[in-house]
């Protein structure tokens, strides 16, 4: 597995009819495998993002997604960014990430982290529990999950979780990748030292070097190779051929969220806009290349919250940044 570039897709809402909103995904897809994308993603969330818009937003199940993009595709990576552990039994994650692999011809992924966002499990019934809690949970999941992946058949007794002799056939292969996602440098970083083939990193930019650092710690506790476990960044990207358009996007996709950016201090607007990479395609290419890769991270997952549905916005990200990475 290698993820150098990917595209994760966080938003539907398109201002489609709904009928139109799985096409328009399709789409977005087709032209990241096309444009030479590693793999493409959707979130693990049941109601939209606070900073992404409004709970009621559109959102689809990622998992009946992902296998409908699955039949709709050829050779693209699918995976969720990440999947919340807490809203599947880990048997139960095991084989719907395996089946997925299995539907796409050996092209799944399992990304999975430990669940964050309180409205989602308040309102649907999940258990949320304590960031200690979430975290023990991720880490006893994983200890049935991965086995699970290899052809192995777990015995586990934990606190949270049981299995006895769990079977999981058929496999597509036995080297089915495992993602985590987040920023934790002693528990997300620790659990992915141990069990993930990619890490990919949730932070601003300025705290790239100090989370490098903090990876190779964990790598070294758990006595692995830091080079074997490879990197991303996940970048809010908003591309335009015109440089101008792409800052007026931008400041209207910050202003529906109620961030007015000319109302805010220089270090203010940095604070807001440290994740973000906005311009024309030398100007995106060129912040990915020196505020990320130059950092060490391996690659870039870019979403395209602002324009990434609109034919032929997707296909001038990957022409832009492919050659970064390869």
């Amino acid at each position: 597995m290698s993820i150098r570039l990917g595209y994760q897709i966080p938003n539907f809402s398109y201002g489609t009819p709904v009928h139109e909103l799985f096409p328009t995904v399709l789409a977005q897809v087709r032209e990241a495998e096309q444009a030479g994308f590693d793999a493409a993603f959707v979130m693990d969330h049941f109601y939209q993002l606070p900073g992404l818009g409004q709970p009621d937003e559109p959102m689809l199940e990622a998992y009946t997604a992902l296998a409908g993009i699955g039949s709709a595709t050829e050779r693209i990576q699918l995976s969720a960014l990440v999947t919340g552990n807490t809203y599947r039994n880990p048997a139960l994650l095991a084989k719907t990430v395996t089946t997925l692999d299995m539907v796409s011809g050996g092209r799944a992924v399992l990304g999975i982290g430990a669940g964050w966002y309180e409205l989602e499990h308040r309102s649907l019934g999940f258990e949320f529990g304590t960031f200690t809690d979430r975290f023990a949970r991720l880490d006893e999941a994983l200890q049935i999950i991965v086995p699970m992946l290899r052809g192995q058949r777990p015995d586990f007794a934990g606190q949270w979780y049981r299995v006895e002799g769990a079977i999981n056939e058929p496999r597509w292969r036995d080297d089915l990748p495992v993602l985590l996602g987040g920023s934790g440098e002693r528990k997300t970083f620790r659990l992915a030292a141990r069990y993930a083939d990619h890490l990919n990193i949730i932070c601003n930019t300025s705290e790239l070097p100090g989370k490098l650092a903090a990876l190779e710690q964990r790598c070294a506790e758990v006595g692995r190779d830091r080079s074997t476990l490879e990197t991303s960044y996940l970048a809010f990207v908003v591309i335009d051929e015109d440089g101008g358009t792409a800052r007026r996007l931008h400041r209207d996709m910050l202003a529906a969220n109620g961030i007015d950016l000319s109302s805010l201090t220089e270090a203010q607007r940095a604070a807001a806009t440290d994740r973000h990479f906005v311009g024309d395609p030398d100007e995106v290419a060129d912040g990915i290349r020196t505020r990320v890769l130059a950092a060490g991270i391996d690659g870039v997952i870019v979403n395209l919250v602002a324009n990434g549905h609109q034919p032929g916005i997707v296909e001038l990200a990957g022409r832009s940044l492919a050659p970064l990475v390869r």
